[in-house]
């Protein structure tokens, strides 16, 4: 059966583990593991810009021996002339993976359903399942076992960071809190999902707009820009939205003393995050960047090995 990470709970506990565990590996013995020699080609597809997606992915891919084909917005027939799915299998026939930076989640869905080669979510408007897996590695890194951790995410928490925090969190039995406004809450049927996986887990998942007793005792803060891609018109609105959402040293200073600081990048100082606190001693951002080479370089051997 071929297996696809679409959703941060396409995977079990175990196999997040095991993936985890399979990119510390390769962090520390970068050219250790080859399963893309040949070189096989794996299909990345941007129909979003990028920065940190792109390059992770494409040097990862060289690391793993493999040719990265890297697909912009215009470049190919995928949702225009030609159906996601005849596209899916038409690449089949060609790649050894494809992984796919998107809009809507259901193309992804699409796209799986018709081929039998690895499809992977590197960014939807519902999840970013890569960047998790990467946040999710920093924190063994810095803090050990995820199994306990309380990890409280600010701002804008209907965004597919949020619902990404929810999922992966609650499957490594960790303490999952979304801090923002009601007019932002995360989506229901995902908070269900995540509460549900939790309760297997060990852990738990909760959203509250009350901020400051949500950073109380947190091991990991964490945050996201409250204007993404598209939503630049909207700035001053969404800034008014989640200003008391904001990670400053009050919030810091609620959190545990060890407490560490999350961004998967690109931030706003003065907006969603002070300055003070993204660049000082608790912030591990360049950590949590790097981690994406190695933990999708993992999820991508991972996916091989298992389907």
């Amino acid at each position: 059966m071929t297996r696809h990470f679409l959703r941060d709970d396409d995977i079990t506990k175990a196999e997040q583990t095991e993936i985890l565990d399979l990119a510390i590996a390769m962090k520390a013995d970068r050219f250790a593991r080859q399963p893309l020699a040949g070189p096989q080609t794996v299909a990345v597809i941007f129909d979003k810009t990028s920065t940190r997606t792109r390059v992770s992915f494409a040097t990862g891919i060289a690391d793993l021996g493999g040719s990265a084909l890297i697909i912009n917005p215009g470049e190919s027939q995928l949702g225009g002339k030609e159906s996601i799915s005849d596209t899916a299998r038409v690449m089949e026939r060609m790649v050894a993976a494809i992984v796919w930076r998107t809009f809507g989640h259901e193309g992804l869905e699409e796209m799986a359903r018709g081929t039998s080669v690895p499809v992977v979510n590197s960014l939807s408007d519902d999840f970013h399942p890569c960047q998790l897996l990467a946040d999710l590695q920093t924190v063994r890194e810095h803090r050990g076992d995820l199994e306990g951790q309380r990890l409280v995410f600010f701002g804008d928490t209907a965004s597919n960071m949020a619902h990404s925090y929810l999922l992966a969190c609650a499957t490594a039995g960790m303490h999952v809190v979304l801090a923002g406004p009601a007019s932002a809450a995360p989506r229901a049927d995902i908070l269900a999902d995540a509460e549900r996986i939790a309760m297997a887990s060990g852990g738990s998942a909760v959203f509250t707009t009350d901020a400051a007793e949500a950073a109380d005792d947190a091991d990991i803060v964490v945050t996201d820009t409250w204007v993404s891609m598209g939503q630049e018109s909207e700035k001053e609105q969404r800034i008014a939205q989640f200003g008391e959402y904001q990670v400053n040293g009050a919030v810091m200073a609620r959190a545990k003393s060890d407490a560490i600081f999350l961004h998967c990048l690109p931030a706003y100082r003065g907006l969603e995050v002070a300055a003070d606190v993204i660049d000082g001693p608790q912030s591990v951002i360049w950590d949590e960047a790097e981690n994406r080479l190695h933990a999708q370089k993992a999820l991508l051997a991972w996916l091989l090995e298992n389907s």
